[in-house]
């Protein structure tokens, strides 16, 4: 091959702006071979970097977590476990004339006690150059993701103790109790999604609860999206919120149906069955039992006595220093928590099943 002139022998002429090119991958030329920027390729290392458009950039569905707040909560420091007391009911007897009144009539007691879990965490490396090339807040938009994923984890731990309350006898079974335990409903086989059966779950539940004398005050139901929009969508509108909107409740924003038995109703993408699979297993790093099968569960009602969460590092977010900065030329976010929950008042909590009858294995 002779050189063109003014070209140095055994040398490759580099093509005006293109100076990054394959093997340096291209910002600004690239051939079809080439891996560099290429209008539609995938597979070049800048193919996601700045492209003019009109728009908007499409973000996956993010839930948030709803979990917190709908649980009794103690931030625990300078131990591994918290204590929880419990106390039974009282007895009322007639008093005997010169009989002395020695106060032996205290209330049976028992305790829970919640571990902590190992340290939660989520994590993403940031390097300087994706974050100058890119047209959007990277750092930003990964550290919302990081949040995300703590929260996701939060509301899977304690969406599950609270099907297992109800699943549990009460830990005070000496007189005058036992204390009542958790209850399940059997809403009917495949009955997960039909509205007039979740109403009818929602008046059962909410009697039950009257009848354990559990607060008013506090009443949650978890359901997932598609229960919710059911209820919205199929059951006659007396059971919609009618103080927004016109007279259809708020009908029209999809947020019309705010409470059926003074039952608050929260949505959630993270109820056990939802996740895939009937049984879920321990993982390690968890303390605290969170598994079991959930293969016919169908949603949660509870008050917030159900369960407990003990926190001893709060949802936080940390950065690399200057050091590794300067020797990986970018910064590691790690999102971090660290809590353990457990099942307190089992008397509090319901069960949802999508089956005729309600037997555990």
């Amino acid at each position: 091959m002779t050189a063109a002139a003014g070209t140095p022998p055994n040398s490759t002429p580099t093509p005006l702006g293109s100076i990054n090119s394959v093997p340096q991958l291209a910002l600004s030329k690239a051939t079809a071979s080439a891996q560099g920027y290429n209008d539609g390729s995938t597979t070049g290392k800048y193919a996601t970097y700045l492209k003019l458009f009109s728009g908007e950039m499409f973000k996956a569905y993010e839930s948030a977590c709803i979990a917190k707040g709908t649980v009794q909560n103690r931030t625990l420091t300078n131990g591994k476990s918290m204590q929880f007391i419990f106390t039974g009911r009282m007895q009322a007897d007639y008093h005997v004339p010169g009989t002395p009144i020695l106060g032996s009539g205290d209330p049976p007691v028992a305790e829970k006690t919640i571990v902590m879990d190992d340290l939660l965490i989520s994590s993403a490396f940031v390097y300087d150059l994706d974050e100058t090339l890119a047209h959007y807040s990277l750092r930003g938009e990964i550290s919302k993701k990081i949040g995300y994923a703590l929260a996701e984890a939060y509301d899977k731990k304690i969406f599950r103790t609270v099907a297992l309350a109800a699943r549990e006898a009460h830990p005070i079974t000496a007189a005058p109790g036992p204390e009542p335990g958790g209850s399940t409903i059997a809403l009917g086989a495949n009955n997960e999604f039909n509205a007039q059966a979740l109403v009818d779950g929602f008046f059962e539940a909410a009697s039950i609860l009257d009848e354990k004398n559990v607060p008013r005050e506090g009443r949650f139901a978890v359901l997932s999206p598609r229960q919710y929009y059911a209820l919205v969508s199929q059951v006659d509108s007396n059971i919609l919120n009618r103080d927004y909107g016109n007279t259809q409740g708020d009908l029209n924003s999809g947020q019309g149906l705010y409470e059926i038995a003074g039952i608050s109703i929260k949505r959630s993408n993270n109820l056990p069955f939802m996740l895939g699979g009937g049984s879920v297993a321990a993982v390690d790093g968890e303390n605290n039992w969170y598994g079991g099968d959930f293969s016919k569960h169908a949603g949660l009602i509870y008050q917030k006595d159900a369960a407990g969460v003990v926190t001893g590092i709060g949802p936080s977010v940390q950065t690399t220093g200057s050091d590794v900065k300067t020797m990986y030329q970018g910064d590691i976010i790690v999102g971090r928590l660290a809590m353990g929950a457990g099942t307190l008042n089992p008397a509090a909590a319901i069960e949802l099943w999508a089956a005729d009858t309600v037997a555990y294995a």
